[in-house]
C-alpha cells in the first residue's frame, strides 16, 4: 500500500465499564493493528459505542443512538474537511446501527465497512440494519451463504486479531499442561465432562469451572407486561426459528442433566486475563480450542460450530494448537501440520495424548502455525484487501 490510510474506527470503544459481555479488547486489537501498519486511527471522542450493547429498551429510553451518531457525524465532517477519510470501519451490532447516519457518512464520500464475527450464532437472516454498508467483513465460512442470499458485498477474511510483538517470539519452554482457557458454558462443560470420563488430563482456566456459581450469571427475570412477553417470544421465533422456540420451552420443562462442579474442580484453574492471558496459551503443552456454542437452534447433543477468535490468537502467539473442527479451518491452516483438530471428545483425548508425547512435533506445529497466522491472517493484510476493494489504495 502506497500511503497510510485514515480510518474512522467505531469498535465498542468506551471510557467506562459496562455490564455487558467482553468487548474492550476489540478496540485495542484494531487500534494497535492500525498503528503497527502505519495507518491513522480516527476515534470520535464523544462516542460511547460500548453503551450501545446494553438492552434495547435502555438505549431507546436514553436516546443513545441519536446522541452517539450525531457526535460521530460532527467529528467525521470536521475530519473530512481537514483531510479526506478513507473509510469507516465498525464492529456494530444491528441495534447500534443508524441507517440514516450511514447514508450521511456515504454522502460525505466515505465508504462504510462493518466487521461482525457472530453471524452464525446471531442470524438466520442478515438484519435490515446491515444493508446500508458498502462492505461486510465476514470471518465465518458458514455465514457467507446468508449474506449471499441478500446479495450483500462481502470480504471473507479471518477474525480481527492482533497480538503484542513480545508474544511473537519463540516459546522458551512449556510451563503448563494441556490447557483450555475460557468460560464454562453448557456445551463446553458437556464436552470436557465426556473427555474427563475418557481419561483426558489438563487444566480448565476460566470463570465457572471450579463452581458454576462463579460464572457470569444471567440477570434475574423481571415481571413484564404479558403483551411485552408475547412480543419477545414472537421476536425470538423470527430471529431463531419456531423449532428454537419449541426447544426453549422443552428445555424449561426438562433441562439437560446437571454436571457436578466436583467433576471439574480438580482441573479448574483461575481465569487468565491481561498479561497472564498470552502465556496461558503459548506456554501450554497443548492449547485447546472449542468451536461449539450454546444455541437453541440446534439439538443439545448436536451443537453447531464455527471458527472462533482463539483459532487466530493461539497460533499467532506460538501455541501448539488443537481445536474443534469446523468448516473453513482448512482455508486458514494446513490441518495436521500447522494445527490439529478433533471432532469428538474421544478424539480430543486421543490427540491431546499424542501431542503431549511428541515434543518435536509440537515445536514444528508452533513454528508453522505462527508463521502462517502472522503472515496470512493479520488485520493489516485484511485492511489492505478492504482498501483494494474500495479503491482506497490508488
Amino acid at each position: 500500500m502506497s500511503r497510510p490510510l485514515r480510518i474512522f474506527l467505531c469498535c465498542q470503544q468506551s471510557d467506562r465499564r459496562h455490564a455487558v459481555p467482553a468487548y474492550a479488547f476489540w478496540a485495542g486489537y484494531f487500534r494497535d493493528a492500525l498503528a503497527e501498519a502505519g495507518h491513522v486511527c480516527l476515534e470520535a471522542p464523544d462516542c460511547d459505542w460500548a453503551a450501545g450493547l446494553r438492552p434495547e429498551e435502555q438505549l431507546t429510553a436514553e436516546n443513545w443512538a441519536d446522541r452517539t451518531w450525531a457526535a460521530a457525524l460532527d467529528f467525521l465532517r470536521r475530519e473530512q474537511a481537514r483531510q479526506p477519510v478513507d473509510f469507516f470501519l465498525g464492529y456494530l451490532f444491528p441495534r447500534q446501527v443508524s441507517r440514516p447516519a450511514l447514508s450521511a457518512i456515504r454522502a460525505l464520500g466515505i465508504p462504510c465497512v462493518n466487521f461482525f464475527c457472530d453471524n452464525v450464532r446471531e442470524f438466520r437472516r442478515i438484519p435490515a440494519a446491515y444493508h446500508g454498508f458498502d462492505l461486510h467483513w465476514v470471518p465465518e465460512h458458514k455465514a457467507l451463504p446468508v449474506y449471499a442470499r441478500d446479495r450483500l458485498p462481502v470480504l471473507h477474511a479471518p477474525m480481527a486479531c492482533w497480538i503484542p510483538p513480545a508474544q511473537r517470539t519463540p516459546v522458551p519452554h512449556e510451563t503448563r499442561p494441556v490447557t483450555f482457557v475460557g468460560t464454562r458454558d453448557e456445551q463446553r462443560e458437556r464436552l470436557f465432562a465426556d473427555a474427563l470420563r475418557l481419561g483426558w488430563s489438563g487444566d480448565l482456566c476460566g470463570p465457572g469451572w471450579e463452581s458454576a456459581a462463579t460464572a457470569p450469571a444471567a440477570p434475574p427475570p423481571r415481571a413484564r407486561d404479558p403483551l411485552v412477553l408475547l412480543r419477545r417470544q414472537i421476536d425470538f421465533a423470527r430471529q431463531h426459528g419456531v423449532p428454537a422456540l419449541a426447544r426453549k420451552y422443552a428445555r424449561a420443562l426438562r433441562p439437560p442433566a446437571a454436571i457436578s462442579d466436583a467433576v471439574f474442580a480438580p482441573h479448574a484453574r483461575p481465569a487468565q486475563f491481561g498479561e497472564a492471558y498470552w502465556p496461558a496459551l503459548r506456554e501450554a503443552t497443548v492449547c485447546i480450542g472449542v468451536n461449539r456454542y450454546p444455541s437453541l437452534r440446534f439439538p443439545f447433543d448436536r451443537p453447531d460450530t464455527y471458527s472462533r477468535l482463539r483459532d487466530l490468537e493461539a497460533p499467532m502467539c506460538g501455541a501448539c494448537y488443537l481445536t474443534e473442527w469446523t468448516e473453513g479451518l482448512d482455508e486458514l491452516y494446513d490441518l495436521g501440520t500447522e494445527i490439529e483438530t478433533y471432532r469428538t471428545a474421544a478424539e480430543l483425548v486421543e490427540k491431546s495424548r499424542a501431542l503431549s508425547a511428541d515434543a518435536p512435533r509440537r515445536q514444528r506445529m508452533r513454528v508453522a502455525a505462527q508463521r502462517r497466522a502472522l503472515a496470512d491472517h493479520s488485520i493489516t493484510r485484511t485492511l489492505a484487501a478492504i482498501a483494494s476493494r474500495l479503491g482506497c489504495d490508488r
